[in-house]
Order: C-alpha cells, then structure tokens, then sequence
C-alpha cells in the first residue's frame, strides 16, 4: 500500500468511522466517540510502525481525542468534545506566538523544514499567519457549537473545517514561492 494513501487514511479515517457511526446511531455522540478513539489510537500505531518513529502530531491528537471523548462520555456532557477544537485552536496558535515571540522558536518551521525550505522571513510569516488562522479557527467553532444544533457542528467540523484549512493552506502558496529558498 502507498504510505501517503495510508498516511491519508490514518489522518481521515478515524473522523469518517466518526461520522458514518454518528449518523448511523441516530445521531448519538455516545456511541460514536469510543470507535473515534479506538480507530485514533490504532491510527498513530499504525503511523509508528509505517515511519518507525513516534508520530508526535497525531499522537497528540489521539491523546486529546481521547481526554475529551473520554470527558463527554464520563459527565455524559458533549460540552467537552464541542470545546476541543476550540481549545486545540487555541493551545496551537498559542505555541506558535509564544514560542517565536519570546524564545526565539518557530515551531511551524521546525515542524515542516523537511517539506520546504524557506527564509526566516517567510518563517516567521507563515508562523503567525498559521497561528491567527488557529485563532479564527477557535472562534468560529465557538460561534457554531453555541449557536446551531449538535447535528450542524458535526457537520460543520467534518465538512467545513476541513475545507476551510484546505482553502487556507493554499492560498499560503504565494508566501511560500516567495519566501523559497
């Protein structure tokens, strides 16, 4: 099997298992959160077997989907999975300003330096260009979970936020080209 096809369906298909289980369920967050992350977690195991190295972004991300799953599920409170793209948002844009602005790190660099090689000037760019897109992230997700009906958010984080990171990831193509080195 390709490792950029295994790679995609590590990265994709726990959130699928998610949805089709959701609706599925009648929509029942309940009984669609434990195979989120049973399929999250064998995902980063997978990934570790594939790189031969631990997967540090995705097992992260397996970490929190299960803190918060686990935390709806325990409370049998969906308040906790509403808030973690939120407060994920948050934590990420907050690495990327804190970091940069007062030790001196760009993380977005020394998270993607092997994908493209670009100036510190384009770095430092498309460091906080990343870190307010994560803001406004944190905010529409708050703006959605709080005002529309369960089944909207679960759309809107399957079938907007993806987009919306797609769209915003390609339109940093120009910084990019400018900025390579």
């Amino acid at each position: 099997m390709n490792k950029s096809f295994l790679k995609f369906i590590t990265d994709f298909g726990p959130l699928l298992i998610f949805f089709t289980i959701y609706y599925k369920s009648g929509n029942n967050l309940t009984v669609a959160i434990p195979p989120l992350i049973i399929a999250t977690l064998i995902a980063v195991v997978i990934m570790y077997f594939v790189e031969k190295k631990i997967p540090y972004v995705p097992l992260i991300g397996g970490v929190i989907i299960s803190l918060f799953g686990g935390l709806t599920l325990y409370f049998n409170n969906p308040v906790f999975l509403y808030m973690k793209p939120t407060i994920v948002n948050i934590i990420f844009a907050s690495i990327l300003i804190v970091s940069k602005i007062f030790f001196d790190k760009n993380f977005l660099k020394f998270f993607l330096q092997t994908a493209f090689q670009l100036d510190e000037i384009g770095w430092n760019k498309l460091n906080f260009r990343w870190a307010y897109f994560f803001i406004f992230l944190a905010i529409l997700n708050e703006i959605v979970w709080r005002t529309q009906p369960e089944t909207t958010w679960v759309n809107f984080k399957v079938w907007g936020m993806l987009p919306i990171t797609f769209i915003f990831t390609a339109l940093q193509l120009p910084l990019i080209n400018r900025h390579k080195i």
